[in-house]
């Protein structure tokens, strides 16, 4: 599962919903999706936990 800081209501590790994996133009890795209240989440990732995500079904890739 793959959580994030929401920037919102300022609580960590808040578990992501409907997560995409985007590739950013330097190469590296970053997740969006939501927290199921309707708050937007975007955190940065590296390679290796990307992939992970991706293979697990946790997370859909644009790319």
């Amino acid at each position: 599962m793959l959580t994030a800081y929401c920037m919102k209501t300022k609580e960590k590790n808040v578990p992501m919903q409907d997560a995409v994996i985007t590739k950013t133009s330097r190469g590296g890795y970053m997740a969006q999706g939501h927290d199921g209240k309707g708050n937007k989440m975007t955190t940065m990732l590296s390679e290796a936990n990307a992939l992970e995500a991706v293979k697990n079904g946790v997370a859909k890739k644009s790319w």
